[in-house]
């Protein structure tokens, strides 16, 4: 089983800049791949971002590319979210989730998740 907790999120300008954290526990990031996800209010949960369990491999959503980076610490058991440039858009709430071994942006594909963390950008 694994535990994900996100931390991170809050207010920010349009322009600005924040660090999403997710934490891993139960087991070790080893042979998991990790994501992003997000929900706007009224919307559906859609892709952000993944990482291969090595970190070798990335994807991302279209619309963030360029503006946000996926990153990962397998030693502490870590994913962030490095996002600039955001948007009000970019307003939701942002979930961690993981799936083992190969990297996916299907959400259904993903077996842990966390409980998210408000993202909200003003104009």
């Amino acid at each position: 089983q694994v535990q994900l907790v996100e931390s991170g999120g809050g207010l920010v300008q349009a322009g600005g800049s924040l660090r999403l954290s997710c934490a891993a526990s139960g087991r070790t990031l080893s042979n998991l791949a990790m994501a992003w996800f997000r929900q706007a209010p009224g919307k559906e949960r859609e892709f952000v971002a993944a990482i291969s369990w090595s970190g070798g491999s990335t994807r991302y959503l279209d619309s963030v590319k360029g503006r946000f980076t996926i990153s990962r610490d397998n030693a502490k058991n870590t994913v962030d979210l490095q996002m600039n440039s955001l948007q009000p858009e970019d307003t939701a709430v942002y979930y961690c989730a993981a799936k083992w071994y190969f990297i996916t942006n299907v959400k259904v594909q993903y077996d842990y998740w966390g409980q998210g963390t408000q993202v909200t950008v003003s104009s």
